[in-house]
């Protein structure tokens, strides 16, 4: 399914007076309003291909029917995304849930809606039907030099079907670990896991980064071989220049700074870039801004002092993609809110008044600290981020668009009740 820019445009000028009487209110408590904009209008959210499909607990998975089947479909699905809000011009693929078969219609087709291939990602937390060995014990950690390299393959070979795609980066997160204390000895497992991700850095392009995420826990309880941001750091050290880690917000353990955290790897040039989501409880993989808005604000804040400090281009310098799982939601609506999420922190953090924040630092004092970015933080800069979607060449309202021309429903006449898209 297509969306017709005539029907974005109908969608538009029924919106554009009350819009704009918003939007003149933003403008006049908004000092650098403009600027903001623009940068809107430039930032790029990467959607997961495996996102698009109804996602699962435990303990089930509830399709909701017109599900992409094929990765022509979830390009067309992040096509439509695009289309709306024009803020989703990328998608990743993870492999091999979406190996391409014919790498140059699929970058066609995916130029044909607007979208560029952004990081591809590795998958060793799983055992595929036609495998030969097992990561039941881990895989570039794993005891066994033959899990080992079988891992290490299969990195390369996503490597090449992203080269072949015009992808520069690969995203490599290890479900490696071990339930138990005494399964695993910790020092030979971070060895084996350097290791191999030297192998895979090795046969990484000269302009492509390496982006290594960690995690805290899950599928393994007790010990996770790239379990926080220090681990991570660690091992991006010792591989190189193009090494970075990936931060994903639904990967720490609870109440964790990650604010801080992403200060700091900024600041030494390892951030590589983000999955966002949120959660409540552990790696919910929420909507974006859900549960926690004011963090998600303040890791922003984090971002654009950081990125200005280092001279950064917010646009492109860094990856930035959502990671989540729609358990009871529309996939499609779900990330569409979740972009939304994004963009407004995204505005507020551009709209904190820098030199009065360093002026009361200087003097610690910090009610006005706080005062400052809770201002920031409570500003209504929806009308902002919606004026970069029109200027754009999307919608005013992304989701009410979705549910008028009911696509949904649409998508389930095409494709089917039943479908189950490829992923988790």
């Amino acid at each position: 399914m297509q969306l017709e820019k005539y029907k974005i445009q109908q969608h538009n000028d029924d919106l554009l007076t009350g819009h704009q009487r918003r939007l003149s209110f933003a403008v006049s408590e908004i000092e650098n309003a403009e600027a903001i904009i623009q940068k809107l209008v430039d930032f790029q959210i990467a959607i997961p291909s495996w996102a698009l499909g109804t996602g699962g607990t435990r303990f089930g998975r509830f399709a909701g029917g017109g599900e992409p089947r094929s990765l022509e479909e979830k390009i067309e699905d992040v096509g439509l995304l695009h289309a709306l809000n024009q803020a989703s011009g990328a998608i990743s693929l993870h492999i091999p849930w979406d190996i391409p078969k014919d790498a140059k219609a699929i970058k066609a087709l995916a130029a044909q809606h607007g979208l560029k291939f952004d990081a591809v990602n590795s998958n060793t937390f799983q055992d595929q039907a036609d495998q030969a060995l097992s990561y039941k014990f881990g895989s570039l950690q794993n005891v066994d030099k033959g899990v080992r390299k079988q891992a290490i393959e299969h990195n390369i070979e996503v490597i090449k079907h992203g080269i072949e795609l015009g992808s520069e980066s690969l995203t490599v997160w290890l479900s490696d670990g071990s339930c138990f204390p005494g399964q695993l000895n910790f020092r030979r497992a971070y060895q084996n896991t350097l290791e191999s991700l030297h192998e895979i850095y090795a046969a990484m392009p000269d302009n492509w980064k390496m982006f290594l995420e960690y995690k805290a826990y899950e599928p393994n309880f007790y010990s996770t071989t790239v379990g926080d941001w220090g681990q991570s750091y660690s091992y991006v050290q010792k591989l190189g220049d193009r090494a970075y880690t990936l931060v994903d917000l639904g990967h720490h353990l609870p109440n964790a700074n990650i604010e801080q955290i992403v200060a700091l790897l900024l600041m030494e040039e390892k951030l590589g870039g983000f999955h966002f989501n949120d959660s409540k409880y552990g790696d919910d993989d929420l909507t974006a801004g859900a549960m926690k808005p004011y963090q998600l604000f303040l890791i922003f804040n984090e971002l654009v002092d950081g990125m200005d400090a280092r001279g950064l281009n917010h646009a492109t310098d860094l990856g930035w993609m959502i990671d989540a799982s729609h358990n009871v939601k529309d996939p499609l609506e779900d990330l569409l809110q979740s972009v939304e999420g994004i963009m407004m922190a995204y505005a507020q953090a551009l709209s904190v008044d820098r030199k009065a924040l360093e002026e009361a630092q200087a003097v610690s004092d910090v009610v006005r600290c706080q005062e400052i970015l809770q201002n920031a933080f409570r500003t209504d800069v929806r009308a902002i981020v919606a004026e970069a979607r029109l200027r754009a060449g999307g919608a005013l309202n992304p989701l009410g668009l979705f549910r008028h021309l009911k696509v949904r429903e649409n998508l389930i006449a095409e494709r089917g009740l039943k479908t189950v898209a490829t992923g988790l």
